[in-house]
């Protein structure tokens, strides 16, 4: 029907495209994962995220996308996601979200994690624990023959069941050629709903959870979104390629980590 996108199923060449695509963005995010450091600005994680993805013959996928002016998301605290980088400097204590894509050979990784600065509260580390673990229990539902909201029934009911919140403005996707394709892949929802997941489908699955209220605003910056009653926030992330034996996850280094 007119104005309604398809889902994009890989080919055996386009997966192994995205293989590489999502390898190099695991790297970056890790690199930036272990910059995370008090006195550090966001800037400069920012700077080191683009010099090792061009480096490396790609360009950052966020970088002028939609006119984001930075090549990764750095979001602290209350800040959920679109945290523009800047001169800000990390202090004991935050917990920082770094979400980044890399653009290599016509396909696009995308990832996030949220990191501790330093020594964190238990609620600050327990809710990064939760965020985490909500995306594996929604990856168990990412299989043939189950439904897009499957996956999302899952995270939310994980993520309230341990006392947190989903956000509900902000939802995954599929990934490949373009960052952002077909289907939305929301953190919420009844199952049994959506889109059927078939071999060859690939989609980022991204909670992003509330220690408090899920409901959330955009600053004056026109990107940084932040909870709306000011409670920590965690966001986690990975590229997956559906198969017929279950989730592969696309964005992981060669030595197996996944943040």
């Amino acid at each position: 029907m007119k104005g309604i996108e398809m889902i994009s199923i890989k080919s055996p060449r386009e997966i192994e495209a995205m293989r590489r695509a999502g390898r190099l963005t695991a790297q970056a995010r890790a690199l930036a994962g272990s910059m995370v450091a008090p006195g550090v600005t966001t800037h400069e994680i920012d700077a080191a995220v683009r010099r090792f993805i061009e480096s490396r013959g790609a360009k950052p996928s966020f970088l002028g996308y939609g006119g984001f002016p930075g090549s990764a998301c750095i979001s602290v605290n209350e800040e959920v996601i679109h945290g523009i980088p800047g001169p800000r400097r990390l202090k004991e204590g935050d917990i920082v979200s770094i979400d980044v894509g890399a653009f290599l050979d016509g396909f696009h990784g995308d990832c996030a994690a949220t990191y501790a600065c330093g020594q964190v509260s238990e609620q600050a580390a327990r809710l990064i624990r939760i965020t985490q673990q909500s995306f594996w229990e929604g990856i168990q539902m990412a299989r043939p023959g189950c439904r897009v909201s499957d996956i999302s029934h899952s995270v939310q009911q994980y993520v309230e069941d341990s006392g947190c919140s989903v956000v509900r403005d902000f939802v995954g996707h599929g990934v490949g050629t373009r960052l952002h394709e077909p289907p939305e892949v929301p953190n919420f929802g009844p199952a049994g709903h959506g889109a059927r997941l078939l071999p060859g489908m690939t989609v980022a699955v991204e909670p992003m959870v509330c220690a408090g209220d899920w409901r959330v605003r955009v600053l004056k910056d026109g990107w940084t979104t932040v909870s709306l009653d000011g409670s920590l926030t965690a966001h986690y992330e990975n590229t997956i390629l559906i198969t017929e034996d279950g989730p592969e996850i696309l964005t992981v280094t060669e030595d197996g980590a996944y943040v």
